[in-house]
């Protein structure tokens, strides 16, 4: 099995989640989450003060996906929250070693 973690940009949230669905993603956790990286941060005016925002808002995807599946599902995220400006994210890919249902107790690719 393989974890996908994939960092985009808030507004592309919906179209992402379209795209696994259509790959028969059954599940996903999505975070609030802030950052940045090439892109940096900005000046913004506050109250007649600037004052520089450095990290960026971002939301994280996390999906657990059978190997067989990970390259389409890649794929499908690329594709879907591309915007071809800096700041698009990064995918991260990672092998897991075992998942459990905690309700039910099964194991590996049946608890995802």
């Amino acid at each position: 099995m393989k974890k996908i973690e994939a960092i985009i940009k808030p507004f592309r949230l919906d179209d992402v989640r379209e795209a696994l669905m259509e790959l028969g993603v059954s599940g996903m956790t999505a975070t609030e989450v802030k950052g940045f990286g090439r892109q940096k941060g900005h000046t913004e005016l506050y109250r007649g003060a600037e004052y520089v925002v450095d990290f960026l808002p971002k939301v994280k995807i996390e999906v657990v996906v059978a190997d067989d599946k990970a390259d389409a599902i890649v794929d499908a995220i690329l594709k879907s929250a591309k915007t071809g400006k800096i700041g698009d994210g990064k995918i991260f890919v990672m092998d897991v070693e075992r998942a459990i249902r905690i309700r039910t107790g099964e194991e590996d690719e049946s608890a995802v």
